[in-house]
């Protein structure tokens, strides 16, 4: 089975509601998680307990934080966008930066929404259910067969 969101969150808490946002709305079932940069380049680019995975079978989207251990969100975006193979993978940034250099170097970057989360659970929630609907479910993605390997 596909994955449908690969959600990069390192906070605990942050993950949990995102997690309860989206099984409550029920926009997604199949979500995968990576809890630092190395892990979600590794599940992105089929490397270390990923290698069996391919390539051409990507999430139809990417949600992700920017403030991770290991390798920033900033970096992760940045290879992903700068690989034909990865390139067309919608990434939402889901952060609590409102930081103008952040939200600038994002799109720079290529990414195809920014989103600061709100504090207020409900409006959390929302926001979640609202983004994942967009991007699951009202948006055209690429096919697999349109990448170029």
């Amino acid at each position: 089975m596909d994955v449908e969101i690969l959600l990069v969150e390192d906070d605990p808490n942050d993950l949990d509601l995102t997690l309860r946002a989206l099984r409550r709305k029920n926009v997604a079932q199949r979500i995968e998680i990576a809890r630092d940069g190395v892990e979600a380049l590794d599940f992105i680019f089929c490397q270390g307990e990923h290698q069996q995975r391919s390539i051409e079978q990507q999430p139809k989207l990417i949600m992700l934080d920017l403030k991770l251990p290991r390798v920033d969100g900033i970096q992760v975006l940045k290879k992903i966008k700068e690989d034909s193979r990865t390139q067309s993978i919608p990434v939402v940034v889901l952060t609590s930066s409102a930081e103008e250099r952040d939200i600038r170097s994002t799109y720079e970057l290529g990414v195809n929404s920014f989103v600061t989360k709100p504090v207020d659970f409900q409006a959390f929630t929302d926001t979640i259910s609202q983004l994942a609907g967009y991007w699951l479910q009202v948006n055209q993605a690429p096919r697999a067969s349109w990448i170029a390997s």
